[in-house]
């Protein structure tokens, strides 16, 4: 297919999200006035409705009020692939590089962590398309495929991972068979936000945080529509960090891009194969991620990471047609036996990201507010385990998650601008660069040592 035509096909989809264009899509709750509750979560996505559920189960009747800006799920918690990881600390490489001495300790927590979604999402029967089907990870450039292990257990030549999906661009891969489970992000939180009312939290949309500030025993919390006094604050707003000065220099914002595919035939999924339905992504430094959806689309994200200079954030940028026509020529690229399909969606979404490419977790205002973000694309999975370590820390007590490194310790911060526009502009190309030649250069070396980076 000519790039041009890709180009109109990614153009002719609609614009809009895939997961939220649908009449399941549960009536906007009112806003809140004046409130007094035990504990207050600012933030509708993952990171706030996973510690709702996780306080209400810790311990029952405890007041909860969640209050979101705009609507459940409407930000990076319903933007995304749907790739509910195990993986707390982004992969294995980041994680032992990062933490060498803890990270068996991280992936176990990880797994078991991912075990707990599951079992949560069967015992309140929340109807979310989850699969435990893994992912597969694929090289699809020759330098590429000594990052797959040739010669441990579970390495797939290029016929092997073709025989799982078919590719002419895959060239070998490996299938981590438990650490990944897809899902629709979309119905996962709506079904979280209906667990949490079921277990007595409260739910407030169209209430937003204008400030915060300690008054004796108790945060108060000026919002759009009244004070809300709490005695214990949760901030769950990932990328929205204005409430904290300390956080503004330690996360960034950037746009991840989307396209859908209209469902596929039998004849054309047959054509891919594909019966196991794992998530895929492929190796590079600027990676792909897709899967297949509940009615047979794919989903097709990734590569092309964008930030905006002064940590632009703007509806605005949610649709940038350049890069969906980039992922639709990638895409036609990776499946030519697709030629005849379209796409039906195209979306953005602004995601935090930190030097470290994982959640960090903190506590401000003597210990009363805390705090998780960074998760990086991570969120999925591990705004639950966040979910905990923030409760974990406003009650005070020592527990096997705050006594982790991980946990302890934060990121270092991004420069101010015009220098992170600029590092960042120049780590992506440094990172494209890389994945053509195979070859780190000496700005990527340097990250490297500084532990410092930017990954999409």
């Amino acid at each position: 297919m000519s790039p041009r035509e890709a180009h109109a096909r990614a153009d002719a989809a609609a614009p809009r999200v895939l997961w939220l264009d649908t009449p399941a899509r549960p009536e906007p709750r009112p806003p809140v006035g004046d409130a007094d509750v035990d504990l207050l979560v600012v933030g509708g996505g993952f990171t706030g409705l996973w510690t709702a559920v996780r306080a209400l189960e810790r311990e029952p009747g405890r007041s909860v009020l969640v209050v979101e800006r705009d609507r459940v799920a409407e930000h990076a918690t319903g933007r995304n692939g749907g790739f509910c990881e195990a993986s707390l600390t982004h992969g294995e490489a980041n994680g032992r590089e990062r933490w060498p001495d803890e990270y068996d300790q991280l992936e176990r927590m990880g797994l078991a962590n991912l075990d707990e979604i599951e079992a949560t999402v069967r015992r309140y029967g929340i109807d979310c398309d989850l699969r435990r089907t893994g992912q597969l990870a694929v090289a699809t450039r020759p330098h590429e495929v000594d990052l797959l292990e040739p010669a441990e257990p579970g390495f797939l030549d290029a016929a092997a991972v073709r025989r799982l999906v078919d590719s002419p661009t895959y060239l070998a891969g490996r299938l981590d068979a438990e650490g990944c489970a897809m899902v629709d992000p979309a119905r996962l939180a709506w079904g979280l936000a209906e667990t949490a009312e079921s277990l007595g939290a409260r739910i407030a949309e169209d209430t937003a945080v204008l400030r915060m500030r300690r008054r004796g025993d108790r945060m108060e919390v000026t919002t759009a529509h009244g004070v809300v006094r709490a005695r214990q604050v949760v901030l769950a707003t990932n990328v929205f960090t204005s409430l904290l000065r300390r956080m503004r220099t330690r996360v960034v914002p950037v746009y991840d891009h989307v396209l859908a595919t209209e469902p596929l035939t039998a004849e054309q999924l047959a054509a891919v194969g594909w019966e196991t339905r794992s998530g895929l992504a492929d190796v590079g430094n600027l990676f792909h991620y897709y899967r297949l959806t509940a009615d047979d689309r794919i989903l097709w994200g990734g590569y092309d990471a964008v930030y905006h200079f002064g940590k632009g954030i703007d509806p605005a940028y949610e649709q940038r047609p350049a890069t969906h026509r980039v992922l639709a020529e990638h895409f036609y690229a990776t499946f030519p036996q697709l030629a005849d399909v379209r796409f039906s969606h195209r979306w953005g979404g602004v995601i935090d990201t930190c030097t470290r490419f994982c959640a960090f977790f903190g506590t401000a205002h003597g210990g009363r507010a805390a705090y998780a973000t960074g998760f990086t694309g991570l969120g999925v999975g591990a705004s639950r385990f966040a979910a905990d370590v923030m409760l974990d820390l406003l009650s005070g007590e020592q527990t096997e998650r705050t006594r982790l490194a991980m946990v302890r310790e934060s990121p270092l911060p991004f420069p101010p601008e015009p220098f992170a526009w600029a590092g960042i502009q120049l780590t992506r190309w440094a990172s494209e660069r890389a994945d053509r030649t195979g070859r780190r250069n000496l700005w990527l070396r340097t990250l490297d040592r500084l532990g410092l980076g930017f990954d999409s």
